[in-house]
Formats: structure tokens, sequence, C-alpha cells
């Protein structure tokens, strides 16, 4: 096991301005401050994981419908043959499968050292063999294997990025409104979806390459950024931890109670407590339930953010087909719908204090919404957009609330005891949990999509049922305990 490291190292800017340390500058200046790096941070990540769904109408073999296609869009080999959706599919699950594995190890290996110098790491890898897949453009690689080893290492840089940044907002920020704040935060990934779909939408006509290259140094500069600025913790600029809750504990010799002031992550000895184990973890109340529940709710939201450009570019809209570029461009409806749909469900299950019941909600609308923008969503371009919109809200939603505020509720749960290293481990298991569906969801639409698209929506709704399945007991809990919340407060009523 990792020790824990003692010495947290302060970003380089604060140490060369120190008007921007406290007392110059408040809590909430660095909270924001907090909560925007790191916004960008993993928007950034996103937009360089874009990349491989746009460019996959121009590598893969061409639309059956396309008759006047020039030489320089028949695709790139080795992905252009008669098996080039397959190989797609393939080559999104050899990055996906090592984020999934190296998520377990980044959010374990979080808790232990410098998040920041961690994050940074994983920001710099992950840019730079971004650049490194659009490099095979110039020097003309065909080798599947080539692409397959660039996307594994990808995916294993690119797993640092959701424990880290977790982990730091879970410090600055307390469990107040924490779903809203959460659900506003956590549209970096639909922002970075835009962003990336943007980029390299715009730069393809000028070579597929340039997708990636653009992206990748984006995630460089921006990991550049984080090294110069980020604080990790409240502490390190000596302010108290926000959100302080006071723990009683009674003692059975004379029931004498304990006042224990504990912070978002634990104990007010923040010195103590080593990293929570990986299985002790599993084992905490709801991590099991909500990770399984993300496994198909990931493996959901990830066929579309890599298959839904291809799916729009191959799907005749208002009797005509679009081309590569517009196709990219209009697929970041559904992101923007995932935007709205984080930040409500957000603020419905801290209005409703049931997280798992807006989860279930959301997903079970979801399931018309799919039917409806797959039966409907051909015949003109503004039923189009309505549709992916409201497909892209209820699919992101319960996604985003389970990755930000419930994986942040289940690692400062009471039942950890002042364990003040077990968030970024919490967070790991369930997202990495998430990207194991997430790796299956864009291999299973590689294969069935030769089947037709009906199969592929088929597909995502029985994983949405299988989603909302894993959540019903969780939930149950929830309504009852609102019941009972209802019937004190009836009776407190009755008996003032």
């Amino acid at each position: 096991m990792l020790p824990r490291q003692e010495a947290i190292t302060l970003s380089p800017c604060l140490n060369l301005f120190p008007t921007l340390k406290p007392p110059n500058r408040t809590l909430f200046f660095h909270q924001i401050t907090a909560l925007t790096i790191t916004f960008f941070a993993y928007a950034s990540f996103h937009a360089s994981r874009k990349p491989p769904s746009i460019v996959k109408s121009v590598l893969g073999p061409p639309a059956l419908e396309d008759s006047n296609l020039s030489s320089n869009d028949s695709g790139w080999a080795p992905f252009n043959g008669s098996h080039g959706t397959h190989r797609l599919g393939e080559l999104d699950l050899a990055f996906l499968s090592s984020y999934s594995v190296g998520m377990y190890f980044a959010g374990h290996v979080g808790d232990r050292i410098d998040l920041r110098l961690f994050l940074v790491f994983g920001m710099m890898g992950s840019g730079f063999f971004t650049i490194i897949f659009g490099l095979g453009y110039w020097f003309s690689v065909h080798l599947l294997g080539y692409f397959m080893a660039v996307q594994i290492f990808c995916g294993l840089f690119q797993s640092i990025g959701w424990p880290c940044v977790v982990a730091v907002v879970g410090n600055w920020f307390g469990k107040e409104k924490r779903g809203l704040i959460m659900g506003i935060w956590n549209s970096h990934t639909s922002f970075g979806n835009i962003i990336g779909s943007v980029l390299a939408s715009w730069v393809l006509e000028l070579g597929w390459g340039w997708s990636f290259v653009l992206p990748g140094l984006l995630v460089i500069f921006v990991g550049v950024f984080v090294f110069l600025f980020l604080v990790v913790r409240p502490q390190d600029l000596g302010f108290e931890v926000p959100g302080q809750e006071v723990e009683m504990m009674n003692v059975e010799n004379g029931e004498k109670a304990e006042n224990e002031e504990v912070g978002l992550l634990g104990s007010k000895d923040l010195g103590s407590p080593q990293g929570i184990g990986f299985f002790e973890a599993w084992k905490l109340p709801g991590v099991a339930p909500f990770a399984f529940c993300l496994f198909f709710s990931k493996l959901v939201a990830y066929t579309f953010l890599y298959w839904l450009p291809f799916y729009i570019e191959h799907t005749a809209v208002a009797g005509g087909h679009l081309s590569h570029k517009t196709s990219g461009i209009l697929s970041t409806i559904f992101d923007i719908g995932g935007i709205f749909g984080g930040i409500l469900a957000g603020f419905i299950s801290d209005m409703i204090e049931a997280r798992a019941v807006t989860s279930v909600a959301f997903l079970i609308l979801s399931i018309p919404a799919l039917v409806l923008y797959r039966a409907y969503g051909s015949l003109s371009m503004i039923i189009n957009i309505s549709l992916m919109f409201l497909s892209g809200l209820l699919v992101n939603g319960p996604y985003s609330l389970i990755t930000t505020a419930v994986a942040a509720d289940l690692g400062t749960q009471d039942s950890i005891k002042g364990n003040s290293r077990a968030l970024a481990t919490v967070t790991a298991i369930i997202d990495g949990t998430g990207s194991v569906g997430a790796a299956l969801g864009p291999l299973l639409a590689g294969y069935i999509s030769t089947h037709g698209w009906n199969s592929v929506f088929l597909m995502l709704i029985v994983a949405i049922c299988f989603a909302g399945v894993f959540l019903i007991r969780v939930a149950k809990s929830e309504i009852k305990e609102k019941i009972n919340e209802g019937k004190w407060l009836w009776n407190s009523v009755n008996t003032e």
C-alpha cells in the first residue's frame, strides 16, 4: 500500500504572487478558482476524447447511400473494409477498457499523493498520445496495432483525471446544495464534448490528423495552467474545512457525548487516517448499486458519445444526408441537452433529497425519448434537434448525478468514520465500473449497427432498464424515509 504523502507543495503562481494568498483573497474566491480550474481541466480531457467519434465517418466505410464520394472519402485502412465498423468499435474498446482499469488504480493512488501533480501528469500524457494518434495521418500509418496501442495508453492517462478533479472539488465544498453545485460543475463533460466536436469538425477537411492534434494541444495547454494555479485543499492555504458538521458519539459508560468536528472528507485530524482499502470501499452502503447503475447508464451515454455523429451522417434527415462536418457539429445538441440534464438532476435531487429516486425518474423518461428520436428524428431538422436535446437531457441527467454528487456523498458518508482519504477511491470505483459499461457500449454498437440502427436503440433501451433495476431498492429506501419523515412531522404538529 502506498503511504500517504504529508508534504503538499503549493502551486508556483501562489508562491510568485503572494497577493493571491489569504488574507488578501477570501475562501469564496479560492473555492470559485478551484471550481473553475477543475472545470476546464476535465473539459479539456473530454475535448480530447471526442475526435474518434468525429473522424469515424472518415476512417470507416462510407454510407451505402452516398454515391458521390471522392477518393479521399473512401475510408482509411484498416477501418475502411467490410469489417470497418467492427474495428472502430474495437478501437473504442481499447481506450475505454484501459480507462476503466486505470480508473481503479488512479483513485487508489490519488488518495495518497499530491493531486495537483498527479492531475497534471495525466493531462500531459493524455495530450501527448492524442497527438500521437493524429500523427498517423501524416506518416500514413495503417497498422491496427498502432492505433490500438495509442488508445490504450491514452485511456490510462485519461483515467487519472476524474478521481482527481472530484476529490479536489470535494475538498473545497461542503454537502449543502452539493447536487446543484456539482450538476453545474459537471457540465464540463458536455462542454468539453462540444469544444472537442467543434474543433475536430472544423479542421476535419484539412485532414483527420488535425482533429486529434488540436484537442491534444488543448489538454497540454490547460495542464500547464493547472500546474501553475490549482490549490488542492483549503487547508493548504490555512482555511478551515468547509461544511463542518458535528458528529455525536455516544459512550456507553455514562452516556457521554463527545463533539467532533468533521469536514467534507473526514475528521479534523487530517494526518491520521490512511486511504480506505479497495474492497473495503466496495462494501460501503450504496456504492455497489450506484456503481452497477452507472455501468449501464454510461454504456448508453458513451454509445452516443462515440457513435452519434456517425449515426447522424448515415441516417437521412428530411430526405437528405449531412456532411462529415455538419454531422459532427449537429451532434453537440445531445451534449447541450446533457448540460441542462445534469443541472436539472442535481437541482431536483437537492430539493427532494433523494438521489436514487431522481436517477430512476430520469432513466424511465429517457426510454420514450429514445424511441421518439429513432422513430421521428428523421422527419425534419427541427424535430431531430428537439428530440436529440431531450434525449441528451434525460440520458446524461442520472449519469452526471451519479458521477458527481452521489460519488461525493458515498465517499464522505458517516460509516467511513472520519476517514479523510476515501473520496477519490470511492469515486474511482463508481466511475471505473461505469467505464466498463462505457467500453462495452461503443463496441457492441459497432457490431450491432451492421444489423440496423433499430437493434442499437433496442440495446440502449435494455441497458437503461437494467440501470433502473439496480437502483430500485435504494429508491424504495429513500421513499420510505421520506414517508417516515412526513409521519414524524405530522405527529409533531398534532402533538403541539
